[in-house]
């Protein structure tokens, strides 16, 4: 899943900046990501960027943890939605 892996990268780099001012940008990758996904896979791969997005909030501190908690309930806004 090429689509999925590109959005992983491209969240944990985000994640690990921190920068509240990049939320639109993550928000704007998951879109992304479920608009080329095929419907059979996007559910799993939401749960994939939200394990990924968890793991990171553990090992982060401060901002990163923030921004790791706002891309999670990003994610399940959109989980609720498929």
């Amino acid at each position: 899943m090429p689509g999925l892996a590109d959005c992983l990268s491209f969240l944990r780099l985000l994640i690990a900046r921190g920068d509240p001012k990049a939320i639109s940008s993550a928000t704007g990758a998951i879109d992304d990501y479920l608009e080329m996904a095929p419907v059979s896979i996007r559910r799993s791969g939401l749960r994939v960027l939200q394990q990924d997005a968890w793991d990171l909030h553990d090992a982060g501190v401060g901002v990163q943890r923030s921004f790791a908690e706002t891309v999670d309930a990003y994610i399940e806004r959109k989980l609720a939605e498929e």
